[in-house]
């Protein structure tokens, strides 16, 4: 006798003759595939859509921002290269031929050399005071527990808030009585006293992603709190260093209200109150050419330094974030 032929054998039987009732596949797959089916409830290119306007929205700012930012400061320089005729005639077109004597003329005609210096001279020193002795206290504050640390980590703070304009003119008596008006010493030391509270806020709050670790490594090895201050951990914190000292340095080059309060001797003002003589004799001499031949020499180290240190600063200010 041969077998009974099996359902499933039978010529163009299915799996479904088997089992009446059951699917074709696992539930929710497609017929004749063996990848599931999940269903789709967002509108089609709807994300897509949001995503593109956005982009183009925000380059569009940014590409805005941009040419408010970089417009003057190429129109300054275009006309610093001008005759006078030119600015007046032609203000937005270009110079016929470039005039380099502007600037000559402005270095040292108009004085503007001896304000460079001067600003260079306070900036300098300021710049470094405030550093060391921010970043000092800044890592105490960071890393060490004491009685009162929060009282004088938040009157730092409390530093930031306070308008620099309220102080002027208690300031003014305090430095006459101490003979340091006029003087470049005393100048100094009211640009560090004014940078400090920015400084340690900042510092503070980079010190405390550093790694304790390495500090306590150096300990062990027998460096002492000095050492290991200079040699390890202010290393480690070049980044925010290079950060606040760009921030620093924007602020004391542009400082204009503090010098003309406290300076009025002409040989040691500095290169804003320099730019601000300058114009204000432009009713009488006409020399236009000459005051953007200043403005752009007063740029050009700010400039410069942003240009040389852009990534630092980038790397200082996301650093906390990204630990």
């Amino acid at each position: 006798m041969t077998a009974q032929a099996q359902p499933s054998e039978l010529p163009g039987a299915t799996k479904a003759d088997e089992a009446p009732g059951a699917t074709s596949g696992a539930a929710g797959k497609a017929p004749g595939t063996g990848t599931r089916k999940v269903p789709d409830f967002t509108p089609k290119g709807r994300i897509g859509a949001e995503g593109k306007v956005l982009n183009v929205f925000s380059h569009g700012m940014l590409v805005l921002w941009g040419l408010l930012v970089t417009l003057p400061l190429l129109w300054a320089v275009m006309s610093s290269l001008k005759t006078d005729k030119e600015i007046f005639t032609s203000p937005w077109g270009l110079p016929s031929s470039l005039h380099f004597d502007n600037w000559s003329r402005a270095w040292s005609k108009s004085n503007i050399g001896d304000f460079f210096l001067n600003t260079v001279l306070v900036v300098g020193c300021s710049l470094i005071g405030t550093m060391l002795l921010g970043s000092m206290a800044a890592y105490v504050l960071a890393r060490f527990e004491f009685p009162g640390k929060r009282i004088i980590y938040f009157m730092f703070v409390g530093g930031m808030s306070f308008p620099v304009i309220l102080a002027l003119v208690p300031l003014f008596f305090v430095m006459r009585n101490m003979d340091l008006l006029n003087t470049f010493h005393g100048l100094i030391l009211v640009y560090i006293a004014y940078s400090l509270p920015f400084t340690v806020f900042f510092l503070t709050s980079f010190f405390k992603t550093l790694p304790s670790s390495v500090a306590e490594a150096a300990l062990i090895d027998g460096a002492s709190q000095t050492r290991t201050f200079f040699q390890v951990m202010l290393p480690m914190a070049k980044p925010g260093l290079i950060s606040v000292g760009i921030f620093n340095f924007l602020g004391q080059w542009n400082q204009y209200m503090l010098p003309t309060v406290l300076v009025t001797d002409e040989k040691k003002r500095v290169l804003t109150q320099g730019l601000v003589q300058l114009a204000a004799s432009q009713q009488y001499k006409g020399d236009w050419s000459a005051l953007f031949a200043g403005l752009v020499l007063a740029m050009l180290p700010v400039l410069g330094v942003y240009i040389v240190f852009q990534r630092q600063v980038q790397a200082g200010l996301t650093a906390g974030a990204l630990k």
